[in-house]
């Protein structure tokens, strides 16, 4: 099982002791801002546990994330195939691959989204040899887009998308994207 480390962070697969501060990060209004709600337990518990089964599938995906002697949870980082269809992810077997994080808010502001990010990036770039990795957000999500930058991606208008998991007139439906290349 694949553990990423940094100066400051683990990126590791997830633990079922992860799953009470992902629901409590999942409950918080300020963290949940960009998506279309805060989740209750039992959403936030199926969301923890498919996390954790695509890494145990797959060898990648949004890795808990821990500060060593610090905090054994403070959100996730990570790299996973993009799990719906759009015009840079015409779906398997050629879907794209992304790179995302989420933090709790007490954790906000310390490089770590940026921190972890660059070393997901890495591995994506130098041991799974992947050509791009992408990342996207809602169009109001201004911190995630600051943590893009940061690391590196650029940014097309011209790539921008309607997220197809979200209806029609949604304020959350229009979304940037983010591309970075090997």
């Amino acid at each position: 099982m694949t553990i990423l480390t940094t100066d400051r962070l683990i990126l590791r697969p997830w633990t079922e002791a992860d799953f009470e501060p992902f629901a409590a990060m999942s409950a918080d209004p300020a963290v949940m801002e960009h998506f279309p709600a805060t989740l209750p337990r039992a959403e936030s518990d199926a969301v923890a546990a498919k996390l954790k089964s695509l890494i145990e599938e797959n060898g990648i995906g949004f890795w808990a994330l821990e500060v060593p002697g610090e905090a054994s949870f403070i959100g996730f980082t990570g790299i996973q195939k993009v799990m719906f269809e759009a015009p840079f992810a015409p779906g398997p077997p050629d879907s794209a691959v992304e790179i995302g994080w989420r933090l709790a808010r007490p954790h906000w502001g310390k490089g770590y989204a940026s921190e972890a990010a660059r070393a997901a990036l890495a591995y994506g770039f130098d041991e799974l040899g992947l050509p791009e990795i992408v990342s996207f957000t809602a169009t109001s999500n201004l911190r995630s887009q600051a943590v893009m930058k940061r690391i590196g991606m650029t940014h097309d208008p011209a790539d921008d998308f309607d997220h197809p998991n979200l209806p029609e007139g949604h304020k959350l439906r229009r979304h940037v994207l983010y591309r970075i290349s090997r």
